[in-house]
């Protein structure tokens, strides 16, 4: 069960940033409520997974899947660039997270 919190956490964390980013653009209440039920909710099943996960591998996982997430996002709804070192380092993100789940 805790892997599949931490993955929640993840793409919850995902959804906050993207908040942040309709934040940025709109400032309505609409960008404000995605940006603060996509941090609570990842935060709140972070501290879940982390019941049952070490506190490193939980971390390292979590902000892997932020990271991915959010550049993923950026890349395929805000027109950031999709440059193939880009890509290349993401796959290295997701290739470590992917090592930390198998030894975990």
């Amino acid at each position: 069960m805790g892997w599949f919190f931490l993955l929640t956490a993840g793409l919850s964390e995902v959804v906050g940033v993207t908040g942040m980013n309709l934040i940025i653009k709109n400032k309505n209440a609409k960008a404000y409520i995605v940006f603060a039920i996509g941090f609570i909710m990842s935060f709140l099943l972070l501290s879940q997974a982390m019941l049952t996960l070490p506190m490193g591998t939980a971390y390292a996982v979590w902000t892997g899947i932020g990271t991915v997430g959010g550049a993923l996002v950026g890349m395929l709804f805000y027109g950031e660039s999709k440059d193939w070192n880009r890509i290349m380092f993401i796959a290295m993100v997701l290739t470590a997270a992917v090592g930390l789940k198998m030894i975990a």
